[in-house]
């Protein structure tokens, strides 16, 4: 018998019959070169690899088998050496983070020590001479944080180059020393698999937030893509260099003029008149940092934009250092002064919370380079043959219509319509030429369509005590609550090429959502699909008929119970089957932000509590503690390409499907509400909830002739609890002309799809096929006269109109001395066939 394996030293040696024997260079060339092109081949193709290649003629097959093992053996060695190293140098790159975090936390103790004591020692003495009025001075100058009057700078290099490395001090004074007081932002926790060390400011003016971390890009390129603000902040609108200045050290000077979005219709825009500074520091690393220049500078100055309020930006920037092994440690500062005071009262909490800029801003920028560091060591195409730069380059382009619809500029070429009477919905007409993406659809007979102005509704509304994570993801998932499928048509046809013309006429609806994944980002907290609205009824144009699905290209993000404070968004543009990079978008769709922000004062002791979400999952802590209702505050566009002289139609329709999207919004709200049933209501049920727990339980005891539950204490609050709990789906449906459904625990809601709220416009009709109520039906006479039936598995539909499959129900008589008999089907290990 004959074995052959690899030696040490590279693939040279091998042993036959105990004695090792070398493999000529060129044998091994040859074995490399195939292993490459097949590192696993089969018996039949090591015969083939010996007939083609005469260099291998005198290796027996079974040593050719052994070769590829020990080669694929230490290829993957090598694979887990090397990653091995990568963690290494990631974990010792977070240890020094946090051996440097916590030396500026010990200086922050140390400073907060000596301030305690010095004011403990001049409250003293206040007391004991109130009558000195020079305290006040001396209290004042214990202060740390004061602000030094700088003598005015001017408009010469000399005189920005003084600003700039003023600018460099304070900046370097928030990322690595004390100048702000620094707290850890909620939910946010250190470690290897995080993307860093997030804090949030306490105390200081303005918000600001910080963040550090480590990115597998080189320097120079870390501040190449961070100069480049519009590329990753969607929130910016332009920024443009007026002017760039060369200092003596290498380094560069900027004057930047920027402009940011405003983030709901109830607000003005902002925009910034800065100063960037680009310099190195004597220890290698590389700073970007920036101010906003004004008038007490005597700096250059840029006079007010219409529109927009000039707010600031304190020191800030980016400091970035090479790592030993590659990459990059960056330590990231945002101080911003919105100057809150120019909106009303209710959404200054948009302005004045440092969470929201970190999550909008901080973490904004470090996903961005985390992302095109994954995309360069893991390149990779999506299932739709995308690449994910160009994935990235979508989704800015569905973010940016949307902020472009709620801003609605008018150097953009938009004009505000005069209302019908009623406020509550605003309609913007855009007929620029260029408008949508700067693509024209074109006519069949080659002239270009005249649909491409575009009308614009939107409306910004004030929610209640709901989480906007699972507001958003309702609105996901149950399209057919609050979208008209005649509108869906409409959009879609925009989009669609073939003949000129909208819709004229429309009938009919959707049978289901179908969503395809099309590409998630690094941190799974923003993703982007693609919708397929199957079985649409054929829309008529002025000369024909086309069938077709509907697709919309959607981006979804904040669906994230657990993640606090998080601002949420679903914005979607209708596409063509075989959408191309440069297809013309039009996005639509809502954006909803908390406005009072106090994740820090919530309660997390949920033990005591049932903790069911209204969805199923289980309800984030931050909404359920006893800081009361949170608000939110949610903004609502959509976009309507046509033809100019269907203008007027348009602009009432699109009123009309804004105000009925509202009143969707707030029906399922009111739903989804923690306070419409769930922990809040079982905590505290009412005597009929009870009642109804102990009816199904002794029914089912006295005709099937089994307990429901197999242990369960019969307390009526545990009692509830197990069946609000179990994880058979048990639903409760009257018999009435119309059977409906009065009750479901939280396995029912999520088989039918629906909420407690929602289940009372559900009927018992509307879940079976014309089978399936038959089959139901001819079981009722046994059920009426045994009290109860055992019903084979099938399917049914759920709300939305998908398939739901199940392996058995078994339907009993409730005797409901009310006087109105009830069935409570039990349907067992159900699954919901997507």
């Amino acid at each position: 018998m004959m074995v052959v394996t690899s030696a040490c030293k590279g693939d040279s040696m091998g042993m036959d019959n105990g004695k090792y024997v070398r493999y000529t260079p060129e044998q091994v060339e040859a074995l490399e070169r195939l292993y490459h092109d097949c590192p696993k081949p089969s018996s039949h193709r090591r015969q083939q690899l010996i007939r083609e290649c005469p260099i291998l003629s005198n290796i027996e097959p079974k040593q050719i088998k052994v070769w590829f093992q020990n080669r694929r053996c230490r290829e993957k060695q090598r694979k887990e050496a090397s990653r091995l190293q990568a963690v290494n140098r990631k974990l010792s790159a977070m240890n020094k983070l946090l051996m440097e975090e916590n030396d500026r936390l010990q200086k922050q103790v140390s400073n907060l020590v000596y301030e305690n004591s010095h004011f403990r020692q001049q409250s003293q003495n206040m007391a004991l001479v109130t009558t000195d009025t020079s305290c006040e001075s001396v209290v004042t100058s214990g202060q740390r944080h004061s602000s030094p009057q700088h003598p005015p700078r001017d408009a010469s290099p000399a005189g920005l180059l003084s600003i700039a490395e003023e600018t460099l001090t304070e900046f370097l004074s928030k990322a690595t020393g004390t100048a702000v007081e620094w707290v850890q932002m909620p939910g946010m926790k250190p470690g290897p698999d995080s993307i860093g060390i997030i804090a949030i400011s306490h105390g200081c003016t303005g918000v600001a937030s910080r963040a550090c971390g480590l990115v597998g890009l080189e320097p120079t390129r870390v501040a190449e893509i961070l100069k480049d603000r519009p590329s990753w902040f969607r929130d910016c609108r332009a920024v443009d260099v007026l002017n760039v200045l060369t200092t003596g050290t290498n380094g560069t000077i900027e004057l930047l003029y920027m402009q940011l979005y405003a983030p709901t219709t109830l607000a003005p825009a902002r925009d910034f008149w800065l100063l960037r500074y680009t310099s190195a520091l004597e220890d290698g690393s590389l700073v970007v940092c920036e101010r906003s220049l004004n008038n007490t500078q005597n700096g250059p100055t840029m006079p007010p934009t219409p529109h927009f309020v000039r707010a600031k930006i304190l020191p800030s920037g980016y400091l970035i250092r090479p790592c030993d092994g590659g990459g990059s440690i960056i330590h990231i500062v945002d101080h911003v002064d919105f100057e809150s005071g120019s909106v009303p009262e209710v959404l200054r909490p948009l302005y004045e919370s440092s969470t929201l800029l970190a999550q909008r801003t901080t973490l904004a920028a470090f996903r961005q380079l985390r992302q095109i560091s994954q995309e360069i060591s893991q390149p990779m195409v999506s299932s739709w043959g995308r690449r994910p730069a160009a994935l990235r380059a979508l989704g800015q382009r569905l973010s940016r219509g949307f902020n472009e619809a709620i801003n609605g500029f008018t150097d953009e070429g938009w004009t505000m319509m005069e209302s019908d009477g009623v406020d509550d919905v605003t309609v913007l007409v855009n007929l620029s030429p260029d408008k949508v993406m700067g693509a024209a659809p074109m006519c069949a007979d080659g002239f270009p369509s005249i649909t491409n102005a575009v009308l614009c509704a939107k409306a910004s509304m004030l929610l209640q005590n709901v989480p906007p994570a699972i507001l958003t993801r309702f609105l996901r998932e149950h399209r057919s609550e609050w979208a008209d499928s005649s509108i869906d048509v409409y959009t879609s046809a925009s989009v669609k090429g073939g003949p000129c013309g909208l819709p004229l006429a429309i009938t009919g609806g959707f049978g289901g959502q179908v969503i395809l994944p099309l590409a998630h980002t690094i941190e799974h907290e923003e993703f982007m699909e693609v919708i397929k609205l199957e079985n649409m009824s054929h829309y008529r144009t002025e000369d024909m008929l086309v069938p077709g699905d509907v697709f919309f290209l959607q981006l979804c993000s904040g669906v994230d119970e657990n993640a606090i404070g998080t601002s949420a968004e679903l914005i979607f543009a209708p596409i063509d089957a075989s959408f191309t990079d440069d297809a013309p978008l039009l996005p639509s769709g809502f954006r909803i932000i908390p406005i009072n922000n106090k994740s820090q004062n919530l309660t997390r002791d949920l033990a005591s509590t049932l903790e069911v979400g209204p969805t199923g999952k289980r309800a984030p802590a931050d909404y359920l503690g006893q800081s009361g209702s949170t608000k939110s505050v949610m903004t609502i566009a959509f976009q309507f390409a046509f033809e100019i002289h269907l203008q007027e139609n348009i602009a009432a329709m699109a009123r009309q499907y804004v105000r009925n999207i509202i009143s969707s919004v707030q029906r399922v709200t009111l739903a989804l509400s923690p306070s419409s049933f769930g922990p809040r209501s079982l905590q505290d049920p009412s005597p009929e909830t009870h009642m109804l727990a102990r009816w199904i339980c002794q029914s089912f005891r006295c005709f099937v002739g089994e307990d429901l539950f197999k242990t369960v204490d019969e307390r009526s609050d545990s009692l509830l609890k197990t069946l609000w709990n179990h994880s058979d789906a048990i639903m409760c449906c009257s018999l009435k002309a119309l059977p409906d459904f009065t009750f479901a625990n939280q396995a029912g809601l999520d088989m039918l799809e629906t909420t407690l709220v929602l289940l009372q416009d559900i009927t018992l009709d509307k879940i079976f096929d014309r089978g399936g109520r038959t089959s139901v039906c001819s079981e009722l006479p046994q059920i009426l006269q045994q009290g109860f039936a055992c019903l084979p598995g099938g399917v049914c539909l759920t709300s939305m109109g998908r398939p739901v499959s199940y392996e058995r129900a078994v339907a009993w008589k409730d005797p409901d001395t009310s006087g109105t008999n009830g069935l409570e089907p039990s349907i067992p290990k159900s699954e919901t066939d997507m």
